[in-house]
């Protein structure tokens, strides 16, 4: 199979897998804060690697991810509903935490902006000159 015709099987994927987190799990430990961030299919369609995010406690996402995991073959059963596959490929979830670390970054260097501009002030200079 070509790499594009995957590239478009995991773009629909990861579209109907955000649909089916919106409106058919209902498991009480799946937090709503879930998305999916990526999709990676295998060539013949037997895995795909599901990159979700999850902003919630740490605990809550533990019972997220254990939610996702017993679901996968009702959520394998909504796939099959929505999209027209000849094999729906076994899923493997995987909590990614890129999203709250870029924010953690961002935030770093905000603090670290705000101490420069705070230490250039201290020294009578103008922090917005450069």
């Amino acid at each position: 199979m070509s790499v594009r015709r995957t590239q478009k099987i995991d773009g629909e994927l990861q579209k109907v897998l955000g649909e089916i987190f919106m409106t058919d799990i209902k498991d009480p430990r799946f937090s709503r804060m879930t998305g999916v961030l990526r999709v990676n299919t295998t060539q013949d369609l037997k895995y795909a690697k599901v990159y979700v995010s999850i902003y919630d406690s740490e605990e809550n996402v533990k019972s997220t991810m254990e939610a996702l995991e017993s679901a996968e073959p009702f959520i394998r059963a909504k796939i099959n509903e929505k999209m027209r596959l000849r094999r729906i490929p076994n899923l493997q979830f995987i909590h990614d935490t890129s999203i709250e670390y870029s924010i953690e970054i961002s935030k770093k260097i905000a603090e670290v902006t705000a101490k420069d501009r705070e230490n250039a002030r201290n020294r009578g200079e103008d922090p917005d000159e450069e």
